[in-house]
């Protein structure tokens, strides 16, 4: 995987992230979902690499980062303690301004990045994911026969118990469909009990702190001030739900743009090209 990429951990305070990097021209940072690591990106990571200077790390709590402990408020899981770690990462690679592409869990941290720090975020891509504000709101019944796991998820204890009797089966996922390594990198994160709470805490901060931060921007008028491009699995729950996912996005993103990709939930592992292409031509883009 990830051919002439550098591997490193990179210490950004709170905790240690690993990433990997490797490309040339403007940097771009894509952030991974749950339960995945970095090494979701390793079929588009290389297709982008010929035109920029590509950084995906393992969140906080995911992959090989570290996680640091549980507090009450959910706060060290939060999507803006997370942005933050995106901004320190950046600048310890030598990247004061850049673009970012997030998908699923990794969207809302993306989204949070270029709303709380727009004068470092030239673009932003957001791939499966509405805010998680918009996403609680509209809970329907349809909502939640789908997406109970973020209700579960988001228990004290329990899930941990669910999940670590059996993270494969629980989990699913295949080396035939993810790649060898990929899938290698995938067990070894979620069979680690201390990975799981990481990811878990990802959850319980959704459902209290990081609405909070989404609602306290929607009272302020805040909204997003770089390009938006939004994509979607058009065989996954996004348009089932909402409908018209580009509605949901409009009052967040004055600058919007998207569309569906014809694939799977697992985007960047189903339609490597079809991604790349459109992330390409959405980054490469005039002003």
């Amino acid at each position: 995987m990830f051919e002439g990429f550098a591997l490193d951990w990179i210490d950004v305070g709170d905790v240690v992230l690993r990433v990997r990097h490797g490309g040339s021209g403007p940097p771009l940072l894509l952030l991974h979902g749950h339960p995945r690591t970095h090494a979701t990106w390793h079929r588009v990571a290389p297709l982008l690499a010929a035109n920029f200077t590509v950084v995906c790390p393992d969140l906080r709590g995911f992959g090989q980062s570290s996680s640091p402990p549980d507090v009450t408020d959910h706060s060290q899981a939060s999507k803006r303690a997370k942005a933050h770690d995106c901004l320190l990462l950046m600048e310890a690679l030598g990247h004061e301004r850049f673009m970012i592409a997030g998908h699923d869990r990794g969207s809302y941290t993306a989204f949070r990045c270029a709303m709380d720090h727009p004068e470092r975020v030239e673009r932003l891509a957001i791939l499966d994911g509405v805010p998680i504000l918009e996403a609680l709101e509209r809970c329907d019944a349809q909502f939640a026969e789908a997406w109970w796991h973020w209700f579960f998820f988001a228990q004290p204890d329990k899930p941990e118990r669910a999940i670590l009797a059996d993270p494969i089966a629980w989990y699913g996922g295949s080396a035939e469909s993810m790649g060898l390594e990929n899938y290698a990198d995938f067990v070894a994160a979620v069979t680690k009990p201390e990975t799981v709470r990481g990811m878990l805490g990802d959850y319980r901060a959704g459902l209290t702190l990081d609405a909070d931060h989404d609602r306290a921007d929607r009272i302020s008028g805040r909204t997003l001030a770089c390009p938006t491009l939004v994509l979607w699995s058009l065989d996954d729950d996004l348009e089932p739900l909402y409908g018209d996912v580009l509605a949901v996005w409009r009052t967040w993103a004055p600058d919007l743009r998207g569309h569906g990709i014809d694939c799977g939930h697992h985007m960047a592992e189903e339609a490597p090209e079809q991604l790349a292409a459109a992330l390409s031509a959405f980054f490469c883009a005039p002003e």
